[in-house]
């Protein structure tokens, strides 16, 4: 394939709208991540199992966050550093290897929150009214998933694979590299990756598709259970739960819909469409994956954005932080990040 020889030549968009954009992304991401931390340090239970899987997604935020200033380097001067110097090995290949072990672990946990929200309305309704095989699946899967110690050691691995791929790949090829004679950092060759890379990239691709069906049957099969339920039954106070699960799966949903499938589409294509000699179009092609990159870390900075507009219980906790404490704000803090109603 001898599109390697191509130099790639960036457009303003990428030399000065992506700089941008990641600078923007880094100022309102880091704030709203370090205030959630925050709020979640002083006010919730360290065994409740929602904020461990939140207190992992809050740390993938700030990870991603901090790679947003190597990356809005890169694309700003990229086209302009040596390959070999050390500004660029910084902000690309660390820059990279953080930015997509976090992009992966964050949609796993996604994944496993959606599942452990589905599992807290089966919980809640298999008491009373469940055939044996749904029992015997929210016994032996869903329910593990609502545990604490397992949750704690599922993203302790989530981490540990995810990492081990992405550092690997990464590795490979930058090694790979160090036999080709570059120019400038911002290049094909890192653009586009070598065989490792393509394999860690299809491989994150269909985990992506995986996670995405899951979230999208339990949302389904949820809608179709309330549905049912409300026919044939008075819920009554468990109404609020029902639609507070529903609500938060259907967020999931959208933020992986909105934020990572159009990345997770468009890169097999990428692959495909790469043609032999055709410079300008890998050019395209390039910054169009670049965008769409962009477009998958937006959602670390938009996150504590949707956390504070969709659950009451966090935005009461965080105006609290703010006011001089009372009873009552002693007994929210006591039931923040309750299992019944469980925020994103």
């Amino acid at each position: 394939m001898r599109n390697s020889t191509c130099a790639l030549h960036p457009s303003i968009a990428t030399t000065v709208a992506l700089p941008i954009i990641y600078s923007l992304l880094f100022i309102t991401g880091s704030f709203g991540n370090i205030l959630t931390a925050w709020v979640f340090s002083r006010q919730a239970s360290t065994k409740r199992t929602q904020y461990i899987y939140l207190v992992n997604l809050v740390t993938a935020n700030l990870l991603v966050c901090s790679t947003m200033p190597f990356l809005a380097g890169y694309f700003a001067k990229g086209h302009e550093w040596k390959y070999s110097s050390d500004v660029c090995r910084a902000a690309h290949q660390l820059g990279t290897i953080v930015m997509h072990v976090c992009m992966y672990v964050t949609i796993t946990i996604l994944c496993t929150i959606a599942l452990s929200q589905y599992a807290t309305l089966k919980k809640n309704n298999d008491a009373r009214h469940s055939q044996a095989i749904t029992k015997n699946l929210y016994k032996f899967g869903l329910q593990k998933f609502r545990q604490p110690k397992f949750a704690k050691y599922f993203c302790i691995f989530i981490w540990f694979i995810v990492l081990c791929v992405s550092v690997t790949a990464i590795t490979y090829d930058a090694r790979t590299r160090k036999e080709q004679i570059f120019n400038t950092c911002y290049n094909t060759k890192v653009e586009i990756g070598e065989f490792t890379a393509k394999t860690a990239a299809s491989l994150g691709t269909a985990c992506f598709f995986l996670f995405f069906l899951t979230v999208l049957l339990s949302y389904y099969s949820l809608t179709r259970h309330l549905s049912k339920i409300q026919k044939n039954t008075h819920i009554g106070q468990n109404h609020m739960i029902y639609r507070t699960v529903k609500r938060n799966i259907l967020v999931i949903q959208i933020i992986l819909t909105v934020c990572f499938l159009p990345y997770h589409i468009f890169r097999p294509i990428f692959y495909v469409l790469l043609p032999e000699e055709d410079c300008s179009r890998i050019n395209y092609l390039v910054e169009i994956k670049n965008f769409l990159t962009c477009l998958c870390v937006s959602r670390s900075s938009i996150d504590p954005v949707i956390t504070l507009l969709l659950d009451k219980t966090f935005k009461k906790s965080l105006s609290s932080l703010f006011k001089k404490p009372t009873p009552e704000y002693h007994q929210r803090r006591a039931d923040f990040f309750t299992e019944e109603t469980p925020p994103i």
